[in-house]
């Protein structure tokens, strides 16, 4: 069944949307964006308000907007510390984040901008914060200083570090909130949603509908895995953890392939709040992959601690026991993976440790606070990352665009990574991929 979002369904999901009256699903539109999570919903908006005068439908395969990687986040607004100076995913994340707070701030939406402690604890770590605050500085992030152990308890009582980077224009917010947000602004300049459509097909259509006065004007052929189907002139894909089989389908390479991670928090009890004012994050180690475990507060005034990183069995498989024979084989198999685990072994089983026994997180989590014990959290909610790699184990860190060659190559375009800080970045990225929407076809 094709069901338009209803407005009911936005408002339990983040209350946001405004009584505005649906479209009918027509069949045929300009242009068709799979997927409906924060980048696919900015870039839907950002298109739509550059080319009012076309018709649009976001196609998303669930119920609801955003409920994956965008639904599942820490929900942090990240200042651009970490990324190569000059780098398109620093440009990017610095005006994201300026973007971001406009945006709040125009739509009435709640954030606050509570800072972030990047805390060395050991004197090892010290040239490499002393680095990350260079590479901060050339990529123009907002009021950053060093500050050692005494500015450290000042900013954080409770945490114990001998230098630490702070990093005041880092925020939070409620991303799904304003994923939802821009699905409002895309309904109200006349776009259509459609849920509960999982796009199995892109080709090309062999004839105009009967009757049709239009020709072939609308090629392309979106249809779902239970024989709907859409028409359109050209299709932009943002699928997330499924954007490489979006690209397989309409016969364009699987690499970089998507590897799902999971990662697990653990929740502070409600009477150790005080512990934690603001962001607190490790020195990232240049060895491992992932970041590590941090402090993160929430707008509903929880704290969040992790997350840890370990492979996941189902691409959106949030519980530990979550499998799906499909994405566990693919994942697997995958010639890139095998080598990111054969690199990684001991820090991949360091993982999975500390996310069976919360014991051993706790026991990192202390060297920031040390007053933190185990009887002060409890296991909390997780998320599922869309890893890219490439086929020498590399993790993919930057934007991957694809289309392809003959009828349908030349009329799709995949967006195959958005990678983290893609929920900072959601409107400055979807200025880049209008743009590239703009240069590869004929609006």
């Amino acid at each position: 069944m094709i069901r338009i979002l209803s407005r009911a369904s936005f408002k339990a999901a983040g209350g946001l949307l405004k009584d505005i009256q649906s479209r009918q699903l027509h069949g045929t539109y300009d242009i068709a964006v799979v997927g409906a999570g924060i980048v696919g919903l900015a870039t839907a908006r950002e298109l739509i308000l550059r080319h009012p005068s076309l018709s649009f439908v976001l196609l998303e395969k669930e119920r609801e907007l955003s409920l994956h990687q965008s639904g599942h986040n820490s929900g942090v607004i990240h200042s651009g510390i970490y990324y190569t100076p000059g780098s398109l995913k620093a440009r990017l994340c610095v005006r994201g984040a300026t973007l971001a707070y406009e945006y709040c701030e125009k739509k009435g939406l709640p954030y606050k901008r509570c800072g972030k402690l990047i805390v060395a604890v050991e004197q090892e770590e010290i040239p490499r914060l002393k680095a990350l605050y260079e590479r901060g500085m050339k990529n123009n992030v907002r009021d950053l200083t060093i500050v050692d152990g005494k500015g450290i308890r000042e900013r954080e009582p409770y945490c114990r570090g001998i230098m630490a980077l702070d990093s005041p224009y880092t925020g939070i917010v409620d991303w799904r909130m304003v994923a939802l947000s821009y699905g409002t602004d895309f309904k109200e300049a006349g776009g259509t949603v459609v849920t509960e459509y999982e796009v199995n097909d892109i080709s090309m259509i062999k004839e105009s509908p009967a009757g049709s006065t239009e020709g072939m004007k609308y090629p392309l052929a979106v249809r779902d895995n239970k024989g709907n189907e859409v028409r359109c002139r050209y299709v932009l894909t943002c699928g997330g953890l499924y954007s490489d089989r979006l690209s397989q389908i309409s016969g364009c390479s699987r690499e970089p392939r998507i590897v799902p991670f999971r990662g697990d928090y653990l929740v502070l009890k409600p009477e150790k709040y005080y512990l934690v004012k603001g962001n607190i994050y490790p020195v990232p180690d240049p060895r491992f992959p992932f970041l590590g475990v941090h402090f993160t507060p929430r707008m509903d005034g929880s704290i969040w601690l992790g997350p840890n990183a370990v492979l996941a069995f189902k691409r959106e498989g949030y519980k530990v026991y979550d499998f799906n024979a499909q994405d566990f084989a693919d994942a697997l198999s995958f010639r890139g993976l095998q080598k990111l685990i054969m690199r990684n072994i001991t820090y991949g089983v360091g993982e999975m440790y500390r996310g069976l026994f919360i014991g051993a997180q706790v026991k990192n989590l202390q060297k920031y606070i040390p007053e933190l014990s185990l009887s002060d959290v409890i296991r909390g909610p997780t998320g599922v990352r869309a890893q890219a790699l490439d086929r020498d184990g590399n993790l993919v860190d930057d934007f991957v665009f694809d289309g392809g060659v003959g009828d349908v190559g030349s009329r799709v375009l995949h967006v195959r990574n958005a990678p983290s800080p893609a929920a900072t970045s959601s409107l400055a990225i979807a200025e880049m991929i209008a743009d590239e929407v703009e240069n590869r076809f004929t609006l």
